[in-house]
């Protein structure tokens, strides 16, 4: 069974930064183009980052390029996403998101992910 663990979220003052962690339990881990993506109150769940799997494309949201940087570690199975300059817009849950496969053109199509992992809170106080 395939499970993606977040951990990393919590409560932070506005300018902070924070990072997020995903650990998968997939047997092959570097097949898979992992993303994040985040849903606030009251919102749709949207795109934030993707990485493909050897981490030589990667996508951003326009809401968070130049904060956000998404990286992975094939060899440990995990995907990260370090948060700077965090702005009180970024509350949300954050979820991690793994896709099989190489199609660059889904990277940020959340229904093309076929695992999630159960979400972290994060917090931006103003």
């Amino acid at each position: 069974q395939v499970q993606l663990v977040e951990s990393g979220g919590g409560l932070v003052q506005a300018g902070g930064s924070l990072r997020l962690s995903c650990e998968a339990s997939l047997r092959t881990f570097s097949n898979y183009a992992m993303g994040w993506f985040r849903q606030a109150p009251g919102k749709e769940r949207e795109f934030v980052a993707a990485i493909m799997w050897s981490g030589s494309s990667i996508y951003y949201a326009d809401s968070v390029k130049g904060r956000f940087t998404i990286s992975r570690d094939n060899a440990k199975n995990t995907v990260s996403l370090q948060m700077n300059s965090l702005k009180p817009e970024d509350t949300a849950v954050y979820y991690c998101a793994a896709r099989f496969g190489f199609d660059t053109r889904v990277a940020a199509t959340s229904t093309a992910y076929a695992y999630w992992g159960q979400g972290t809170q994060v917090t931006v106080s103003s």
